[in-house]
């Protein structure tokens, strides 16, 4: 299984996006594939950025999408990293983030823990905090 991070389905859906033919080249293999699909976390994104928010699920399923369902194992691994990550920003001197998790957070846990790929073009914080899941980049 391929995970599709945000800004891949964004990018498809976007014939003017500079990542278009990338993102739906990405999608329409990994759909023939292994597999293509998007945690719940992805479809909240997509839908609170989308004018038609009911509209969403349906066209990514169009797409030959899955949706996936976040397994309860990704809290612990999302909050272990997620709490590295305040670590590293507090210590530089960044501003303060949300104290929630960030989506591609739980994207990337879920992909760690699943033992699934992520296609995406937002490569550097995957690889910096999920060493060990494989990324599908432009």
């Amino acid at each position: 299984m391929i995970l599709l991070d945000t800004n891949v389905v964004v990018d498809a859906l976007d014939t003017k996006q500079v990542h278009h033919a990338w993102s739906k080249k990405q999608i329409e293999d990994a759909v023939v594939g292994e597999g293509g699909g998007i945690s719940v976390v992805t479809l909240a994104e997509l839908c609170a950025g989308a004018r038609n928010p009911e509209d969403v699920e349906p066209e990514v399923k169009r797409l030959g999408i899955t949706v996936h369902d976040v397994p309860s194992a990704v809290a612990v691994v999302c909050g272990k990293i997620y709490r590295r990550y305040l670590t590293a920003r507090r210590d530089s001197g960044g501003s303060v983030p949300p104290k929630m998790p960030l989506p591609d957070f739980f994207i990337g846990a879920q992909a760690e823990i699943m033992g699934w790929k992520i296609a995406t073009r937002d490569q550097e914080r995957f690889r910096k905090y999920f060493p060990k899941v494989a990324l599908v980049t432009p």
